[in-house]
């Protein structure tokens, strides 16, 4: 009798080729006969950065519709399209990113600049705003997503909260029906109520306060910056002021991180961000260097991992928070720079709820929508694509060290004034630094130390 065998198909084995697809090849995977690979590699990874480089276009439309200067910009939590806009000329619009339109556009929302803007809720139906006309009020909106916007939007507002000053910033509680105001003082209001509930001020302070922001972890908490250079934490259990620093310089803006409840960011006026450790308020974590004006707004990524920020230099730029000051968002050692010609100074920005986006407001009226990652291809993205971008990415984080490929990394193109700018910022601090250094060197030992960077920001902590 024959035997006779059967082999098995194994249908997981089988890898289907597509016409156009290059035929397989056995390759023998021993070093041994393989003695230019590192050759071959680091030539993949500089044409990788060169290609990452060609095609960056981080631009993908701008949404028209105020007439003057965009002041804030503002975002629901749980919605991936909707954002509002406020203007200098009282002007209010609600922007659908996915088909680029006006949702509701409310001319005349207030008498004079719109100051600050924030949703009442997570969906995105409700809308606070406040502005120099001393009044706070309240709009029903729709979401865009389809959800709930049958007779959503209206041209009146639900509420009017009256007050004796104009207003600067506003922020809404994340579960509780109250929200926070800045002006002269930081005032908390429940939205049934026509007064607000409480003030909250340090003692012997006389300022104005720019901004004020929720804590987004423990809500009890908000913090503050004001004109008189102060970065000042409050807490609404307690009805009263915690503690605050006094800097160097006056901030503009404040943001808390989504995934390190105890860290903030600031945008200062002396050109730089300072990111600060709430439990250790005597020096800032971090300081990132690189914008040449005053930095308006700053913004952190849903991640967590990138801020934005954009200043009166009009440009608007990505940093990576893991990184030193300066450091770029990924390998290269700078941070991203976008700015276009017509674009002015940058009065505000902020991620879209994806993280794939930037959003920047401007003096010239424009809402400019930015890819977070410039080189990134929108539309649809095959696994096989996906799968060249990855290894692509990771040749060149590999190679980043390697002096042509870090080259091409932090080759980068700026304005000729912002450019300009730079170098003469360089040239004063490096005078500075000379000086100091030889002001210690021709005085008696022991009598001037040297004093850290982080430490000369602060002035003072009180509590």
């Amino acid at each position: 009798m024959v035997k006779i065998s059967v082999l098995q198909h194994n249908p997981a084995l089988h890898v289907p080729i597509r016409p156009g697809d290059p035929t397989p090849v056995q390759r023998n995977l021993n070093p041994s006969m393989h003695p230019f690979a590192k050759a071959r590699e680091r030539t993949r990874a500089l044409n990788a950065a060169k290609l990452d480089k060609i095609f960056s276009k981080p631009f993908v439309d701008s949404l028209e519709g105020h007439i003057d200067a965009v002041e804030v910009l503002t975002k629901p939590l749980e919605s991936l399209t909707t954002v509002a806009s406020g203007s200098w000329d009282g002007g209010l619009i609600l922007h659908n990113l996915h088909t680029r339109s006006e949702m509701l556009k409310l001319p005349q929302a207030h008498k004079g600049k719109i100051s600050g803007l924030c949703f009442a809720d997570p969906k995105g139906s409700r809308l606070l705003s406040c502005g120099v006309d001393r009044n706070v009020r309240l709009w029903k909106v729709g979401t865009g997503d389809g959800e709930d916007d049958s007779g959503a939007s209206s041209q009146e507002p639900l509420h009017v909260y009256p007050w004796k000053t104009s207003f600067n910033s506003i922020d809404h509680h994340r579960s509780d029906p109250l929200f926070a105001t800045a002006s002269s003082t930081v005032q908390i209001w429940d939205e049934t109520k026509s007064a607000p509930v409480s003030n909250l001020t340090f003692p012997t302070s006389n300022e104005t306060v720019s901004s004020v922001r929720f804590n987004l972890a423990e809500p009890s908490v908000l913090a503050s910056v004001g004109s008189d250079r102060t970065f000042t934490l409050y807490d609404i259990r307690t009805g009263k002021a915690e503690r605050r620093v006094v800097m160097q310089f006056r901030s503009n803006a404040l943001a808390w991180s989504p995934t390190l409840p105890t860290m903030a960011l600031l945008a200062s006026e002396d050109h730089n961000l300072y990111t600060f450790d709430v439990r250790h308020m005597a020096a800032p974590v971090q300081i990132y260097k690189g914008h040449v004006a005053a930095v308006m707004s700053c913004e952190w990524a849903p991640t967590g991992v990138e801020f934005v920020s954009g200043g009166w230099d009009r440009t608007v730029r990505i940093w990576s928070s893991r990184e030193a000051g300066g450091k770029e968002k990924g390998p290269g050692g700078r941070e991203v720079v976008y700015h276009t010609k017509r674009m002015q100074r940058v009065t505000s920005t902020i991620y879209s709820s994806d993280a794939r986006y930037v959003l920047s407001g401007s003096d010239d009226g424009n809402v400019r929508i930015w890819k977070a990652k410039a080189s990134d291809k929108l539309g649809v993205i095959t696994a096989r694509e996906r799968a060249s971008m990855e290894y692509r990415e990771s040749l060149v984080k590999r190679w980043s060290v390697d002096k042509d490929v870090g080259r091409v990394l932090r080759t980068r193109h700026l304005p000729k004034s912002v450019y300009k700018a730079g170098q003469l910022k360089h040239t004063m601090l490096e005078a500075r630094r000379v000086k100091d250094e030889r002001r210690r060197k021709h005085t008696r030992a022991g009598e001037q130390k040297p004093v850290a960077e982080k430490k000369k920001t602060i002035i003072t902590e009180q509590s």
